[in-house]
């Protein structure tokens, strides 16, 4: 894929926005691979987590790719909407977790793509935010739902409103991003992050993020539903018996994801 850098960092995958003198800008092309990307990961078993990330130290990714974006029409504009959100939701219902590397500015759709990550790593001198308003539209690709989802309605109006860039130490404070990096690090730190969640049982990841992930705006007793159907698939797998095993025999586990 052109517009992407894969590297298999052990069971972790590593995609690299690959567009640094653009600022890693969010081309049509580039929704297409990272949707591709999303349901590759998906059917492969050597695949246990995804980073993402922006080449270079300036963008993660800068938002649309406004050139490509000259001269559309209204047509086109709803046409690329409806492709943005697919690639988003691809990611989103991905069974392997995905980690955004926040190495530089994430705005707009960069910041969309980041929200619709699992796990968000920052550079300390990073910033992310919805920045549509101030080029007279609002976020498409999800982040008026996602933001609020994510920090709660007050603070998300407010940045999307405002449209204000966000630093590092603020967007942890209010939970838009899980960890801060050290300088220039941000890659390693989420790669170690996604190797931590790599190391447990593949099948109980995928269903404690599935169950996560349908349960968690639902009342409480449909929630409660949906938790234990997802806590069927690892009751019932090989690795189970295998987790009790090691635990007995005070060995780390071997999980086959079977």
């Amino acid at each position: 894929m052109a517009n992407l850098i894969q590297e298999d960092r052990g069971s972790v995958r590593v995609l690299t926005i690959d567009g640094e003198a653009q600022m890693n800008v969010l081309s049509r092309a580039l929704v297409s691979d990272l949707a591709q990307q999303a349901r590759q990961a998906a059917v492969e078993a050597s695949v246990r987590a995804v980073v993402v990330t922006g080449a270079g130290r300036r963008a993660f990714c800068a938002g649309a790719n406004l050139k490509e974006r000259r001269g559309w029409t209204e047509d086109d504009v709803r046409r690329w909407l409806v492709e943005l959100h697919v690639a988003m939701r691809e990611i989103e219902r991905c069974p392997k977790p995905w980690i955004a590397a926040i190495n530089g500015l994430a705005l707009g759709g960069g910041c969309e793509l980041a929200l619709v990550c699992d796990l968000r790593v920052m550079d300390p001198a990073a910033q992310i935010g919805l920045t549509e308003t101030k080029v007279g539209v609002i976020p498409g690709g999800g982040g008026t739902v996602r933001l609020p989802r994510l920090v709660g309605l007050g603070r998300a109006k407010d940045l999307i409103l405002t449209a204000r860039r966000v630093e590092a130490q603020e967007a942890l404070q209010i939970g838009l991003v899980n960890r801060i990096s050290a300088a220039g690090d941000s890659v390693s730190a989420a790669v170690a992050l996604a190797h931590e969640i790599a190391a447990n049982a593949p099948i109980a990841v995928s269903a404690a993020k599935a169950s996560v992930d349908e349960g968690w705006d639902l009342p409480i007793d449909a929630a409660l539903e949906r938790e234990r159907h997802h806590y069927e698939k690892p009751l019932l797998s090989e690795d189970r018996l295998e987790g009790l095993k090691a635990f007995a025999e005070k060995r780390p586990p071997g999980w086959r994801g079977k």
